[in-house]
């Protein structure tokens, strides 16, 4: 395997969740020394797995939610690792569907974890970013940032993302620092388990929805995310793509009962 990202030092936020472990697994596999960022102590034995696997790797624990506690956690990642080349964006989470389930409490701390948090990591890296006129932001938003799924305080936040990647892609550009976002649709990790526990069909259900007539499993949205973290990506700042199997492209549900016929 190539390896593109050698001497890089990538920070992973949420890197104890599926779509955490997978980056950290891809830009690993690649060459980069990981800085492994969670709020859970588990990010700890996740780094001595990949350790084990010839991973240059170190782990912090915070919750990104705070400003003091973010910059601690990445003061220790740089420290052991050196200077963030490369800050993925990952953490993130939902607890409310419905706005009706909403409360004041649960909107803010939502918004906090999905959108301040992610200020607070980049806010963290930038200097050393600037200072050494390189870097690449990739933030990992959602689906649900695009269209109203549900989640409205999550969605709110994933929305919000959108505009913070584009305003980091026009002000620091001149830096030599690049910002782009990948939207992914359903992602088939360990989430969906306590949702199929009630419903074991519910992503057989959701796939209807989808022109490619599957989800989109982790893997796919790390492949995404090195692509826009890679030399590959030089002249892209300031992009959203979609990672979500067509879904963004339309209402392929709505289409079929349109035209009759089988997409």
């Amino acid at each position: 395997m190539e390896k593109i990202f050698d001497g890089k030092v990538v920070i992973v936020t949420g890197a104890a969740g599926g779509i955490g472990q997978e980056l950290c697994r891809h830009f690993g596999a690649r060459g980069a020394s990981i800085g492994a960022l969670d709020n859970r102590n588990l990010v700890e034995g996740f780094v001595e797995e990949i350790r084990e696997q010839g991973i240059e790797a170190a782990a912090a624990v915070a919750d990104i939610g705070d400003a003091d506690q973010t910059r601690a956690a990445i003061d220790t990642l740089v420290s052991a690792l050196g200077p963030a080349d490369i800050l993925i964006n990952n953490a993130g989470y939902s607890d409310h569907p419905s706005l009706e389930k909403t409360t004041p409490d649960s909107w803010r701390d939502e918004v906090n974890g999905n959108l301040n948090g992610a200020y607070n990591c980049t806010s963290a890296v930038l200097p050393g970013m600037k200072s050494r006129r390189a870097g690449v932001i990739v933030t990992v938003g959602s689906v649900n940032g695009l269209s109203s799924f549900g989640d409205p305080a999550y969605s709110a936040a994933k929305a919000g993302l959108i505009s913070f990647t584009k305003a980091l892609a026009m002000e620091y550009g001149r830096f030599g620092i690049r910002a782009n976002i990948v939207c992914p649709g359903t992602v088939r990790t360990p989430l969906w388990e306590k949702r199929m526990e009630r419903n074991p069909e519910i992503l057989e259900q959701l796939v209807k929805w989808y022109p490619l007539r599957r989800v989109v499993e982790p893997g796919e949205v790390a492949g995404a995310v090195s692509f826009l973290a890679s030399d590959a990506a030089s002249a892209i700042s300031g992009a959203m793509l979609p990672v979500d199997c067509g879904l963004s492209a339309g209402n392929i549900a709505m289409s079929r009962e349109l035209t009759l016929e089988e997409f």
